[in-house]
């Protein structure tokens, strides 16, 4: 009985991670088209959202803990605890980058761009596509497409660099007009180097849950 019921509290451990990672999915997908759309309506509301991130990520943590706590769970249940609850925190940090992001917008959305937003959009598509594999990996506990998944960070990390590139560029043409916009440009690029960079750690926690390796990939 003790088993059975360690295993439905890690089930719904679970659960709660899909629901954070559908709202993280949700939550970049609406920054980026605030951003494009100058929607600050839209990016108030990813800002707004992102406390529903973190009321999962507190429970999870808590959970996680009175788990590990209590339920004195043997090597391959504490390794799955413990990696759900590292997870969760990837996520939280996934989701404050989003609302950034949107933060940013609501300062700028009034502006016309100084520069067209050309690789910007392409980083997020890669963060989306990620997440959508991530999703499937987490679900089926599937190493090799956790790690495949990972190595998509390497395009965002390309893009990230064009986009530094163009703004400072753009910055150096005219700082007096320019630099202020440029700087939150730039900002809104790193955002979404680092949500890749929090994939690439939730992948690494999945293969650890699965196998026990802790391992580092990129």
């Amino acid at each position: 009985m003790a088993s059975t019921n360690l295993e439905m509290n890690i089930k719904t451990l679970k659960e709660y991670i899909n629901r954070m990672m559908d709202k993280c999915e949700e939550a970049i997908e609406l920054s980026v088209k605030s951003m494009i759309n100058k929607d600050v309506d839209l990016a108030k509301k990813v800002i707004n959202n992102d406390d529903d991130i973190d009321i999962l990520r507190e429970y999870i943590r808590d959970r996680s803990i009175e788990l590990m706590a209590l339920k004195q769970p043997m090597a391959k249940d504490l390794r799955e605890i413990y990696a759900l609850s590292d997870i969760s925190t990837e996520l939280e940090r996934i989701g404050d980058y989003a609302a950034n992001i949107a933060s940013e917008v609501v300062t700028i959305a009034g502006e016309d761009y100084i520069k067209e937003l050309v690789d910007i959009p392409k980083m997020t598509e890669h963060c989306l596509d990620m997440f959508r594999n991530l999703k499937t990996a987490f679900i089926n506990q599937d190493v090799d497409l956790a790690y495949k998944v990972a190595l998509i960070d390497n395009e965002i990390d390309v893009l990230y660099y064009r986009v530094r590139e163009d703004c400072l560029r753009v910055m150096h043409e005219n700082p007096e007009q320019n630099i202020n916009q440029g700087v939150k440009l730039l900002f809104v690029g790193r955002y979404l180097e680092r949500i890749g960079d929090h994939i690439t750690n939730v992948c690494e926690k999945i293969i650890y849950a699965r196998n026990g390796k802790m391992i580092e990939i990129g």
